[in-house]
Formats: C-alpha cells, sequence, structure tokens
C-alpha cells in the first residue's frame, strides 16, 4: 500500500466532503501517522471510512472512530495553541495525538490498561510530548487539571454528565456524540457563565457508547 497516496485520499474523498476545510486541521491530518495508531491487524484499514476495533475488544466502545468524525469534531471545536484540553476515552491514542499537535497541553484518560499502555507507546513513537495518558473512569474527568478550555468524549452518551460540564472554563467548549442508536448527534456544548451553557448539535452520526457511561446522567439540557 502507499501509504502517503491513501493519507491523501482519505482526506480529500472522506474528510474534505464532510465540510472540513480548516488548514490547520487538514495539515495536522496529514502529519500525524494513523497507521502507526491502528492494531496491527487493522493497519490495511487506517485510511478506510470505517471504526477499527482496538483490543482487547471487551467492550463495544474499545474503537478508533471514522477519520471524518475525528476529523470533523476536531474542526468544529476549533482549538487554540494554548487550550488546555481533556479527552476522555483515548482508545489508541489517535485523538489525542491530534488534539495534541493543535494545543498546549492533553490528559486523556482510558479505563482499560491494556489501551491506555498502547496509547502511551504510540503516542511516544510518534514524537507526541504534551499528552498524558491516565489510566482510570473518565466520567469524573480530572478536577486536579481542570478547569479546560476543551473537553472531548471519543464516544457516545446518553447525557453529557455535569461534573464534566463544570471542568469547562468560561468560553470553554466539550464535544461528543449524544443520543441512541440509530439517532445520534454531534454535540457542542460552550460554557457562556457560571451557570449557563450554549448547545449547538450540527450534525448526525453513530458510535459505539463510551465505556462507563453506559446509564444516563442526571443532567439534561
Amino acid at each position: 500500500m502507499n501509504t502517503e497516496l491513501a493519507r491523501f485520499n482519505m482526506i480529500e474523498q472522506q474528510i474534505r466532503p464532510w465540510d472540513v476545510l480548516d488548514p490547520l486541521v487538514l495539515g495536522t491530518l496529514s502529519a500525524v501517522p494513523r497507521e502507526r495508531f491502528c492494531p496491527l491487524a487493522y493497519q490495511a484499514l487506517a485510511f478506510v471510512d470505517t471504526e477499527i476495533p482496538l483490543p482487547p475488544r471487551q467492550h463495544p466502545s474499545q474503537i478508533m472512530l471514522a477519520p471524518r468524525v475525528e476529523a470533523r469534531l476536531l474542526q468544529d471545536l476549533q482549538p487554540r495553541p494554548t487550550d488546555e484540553v481533556l479527552e476522555v476515552g483515548t482508545g489508541s491514542g489517535y485523538m489525542a495525538a491530534l488534539l495534541g499537535r493543535l494545543t498546549h497541553r492533553v490528559i486523556s484518560i482510558e479505563m482499560e490498561p491494556q489501551l491506555a499502555m498502547q496509547a502511551r507507546e504510540n503516542l511516544a513513537a510518534a514524537g507526541i510530548e504534551n499528552v498524558a495518558v491516565r489510566e482510570g473512569d473518565g466520567l469524573g474527568g480530572a478536577p486536579d487539571r481542570g478547569p479546560f478550555d476543551i473537553i472531548v468524549l471519543s464516544g457516545s452518551v446518553a447525557q453529557i454528565p455535569q461534573a464534566l460540564l463544570a471542568q469547562l472554563k468560561i468560553g470553554g467548549r466539550l464535544a461528543t456524540i449524544v443520543g441512541a442508536e440509530p439517532m445520534m448527534r454531534a454535540t457542542f456544548v460552550v460554557r457562556t457563565g457560571e451557570n449557563h451553557y450554549s448547545t449547538m448539535q450540527p450534525w448526525d452520526t453513530a458510535t459505539a457508547r463510551l465505556k462507563g457511561f453506559d446509564e444516563a446522567t442526571r443532567f439534561s439540557f
């Protein structure tokens, strides 16, 4: 496989048609080697428009999101070089790597020990030094390191926990996918005041439920 041609085609045929046109995001997708974050058995699918299973596959959420979904989430978050970021659901570390290239610092939380270890190795191999992977339950976020400019939940949830919203800075943005099969929507929340939030759901998609977020929480829009 011609890796660079496959990467180019992924961007031109999958990502640009999904209205991802930000040159910083496109440049980051070109620079971060997605194939290095895929399990060896699935590296041939690294640039295909599909979700990729991650070992040890004990939960359906153990996937890499489809490239166009990752790219659109990233663009709509409008990351800045000074942003402090929290990601919940590290997986293979690919989204954390993209965020690391575009922002100041990333804390990423992963429940599955094997995935957390693999993500650290993947990030180190890719030369990403401003991402710290924590092993644990991301439901409560990382209050010791917040508040954050950006919070990303790399999977779907029934509802967004108040504990995570409370860790946004004023003006901070949270992105995830909210709903249940077959209807889910990309959801972006901006903290506009101490107790006020603005919500947008600009596009539809669907993905597996994030591990640890199986039940609805008390917060609703």
